[in-house]
């Protein structure tokens, strides 16, 4: 008789407890297993006792700055970060995304878009965008120039050094590479990378391009990577 599969764990990181309950109640009918914390410190020990698939993340926490925490997280899990915070200043947001969040939601929250971000994230496989006649490489392994994508062991490569890549910087560099040259528009990037209509503002899905830049070691002396398309999009190829 086949085991049931585990469900996926996701941490709550939220100091009010009817929150917190609330983000549990909505993830754990998402079909997650949630567990919660209070606090930055116990966020990070559970992060460290567990293997969480997603993370919900309060900025504003009693004992560490969200965004520290954030910053710690992304050094010890994969795991795809929702920021919620009731923070107006856009710059809290855009640090948040640098330091490897995936996404934001504002407080007040709808579970019902929490449920709809978070499922969206994980619904694999990534599929072509509608209506587009080409069709994306189907191999393994994409390479151009020197730069090397494994896709099935999710491993990034650029002269023969590892390049560490969020889950979201992985899928926005296979998108790239999958069809390199092609001109892509934010839009379109949304439904390939998070396979939704984007609901957020153009700034998340700019601040991950630049994080993949940055991490590509793109500058004016190495030449880029991705290329903007003023008024348009983002284009791909080697400098």
């Amino acid at each position: 008789m086949a085991q049931a599969e585990q469900p996926r764990m996701a941490l709550v990181v939220e100091d009010a407890p009817d929150i917190r309950m609330l983000l549990c109640d909505t993830l754990r009918q998402a079909g997650f297993e949630p567990v919660g914390a209070g606090t930055g410190a116990s966020a990070l020990e559970q992060a460290r006792q567990r293997t969480p698939d997603v993370v919900t993340l309060d900025l504003t926490l009693p004992d560490m700055d969200g965004i520290e925490v954030c910053r710690q997280l992304r050094n010890m899990t994969n795991a795809y970060i929702i920021m919620l915070t009731a923070r107006a200043e856009e710059t809290d947001r855009l640090i948040g995304l640098e330091v490897g969040a995936d996404d934001y939601l504002g407080k007040p929250f709808s579970p019902r878009e929490l449920r709809a971000r978070v499922g969206a994230m994980f619904r694999r496989p990534r599929l072509a965008d509608p209506g587009a006649p080409e069709q994306p490489s189907e191999g393994a392994v994409l390479r151009i120039g020197e730069l090397l994508l494994d896709r099935e062991s999710r491993e990034v490569t650029l002269a023969g050094e590892p390049v560490e890549l969020t889950r979201t910087e992985f899928d926005l560099l296979e998108a790239f590479m999958s069809r390199p040259r092609r001109v892509w528009e934010r839009d379109t990037l949304a439904r390939r990378v998070w396979r939704t209509d984007w609901p957020g503002d153009d700034h998340v899905i700019d601040v991950h391009v630049a994080n993949l830049r940055h991490k590509l070691g793109e500058s004016a002396q190495s030449g880029h990577w991705v290329h903007t398309v003023r008024g348009v999009g983002y284009r791909f190829g080697a400098p």
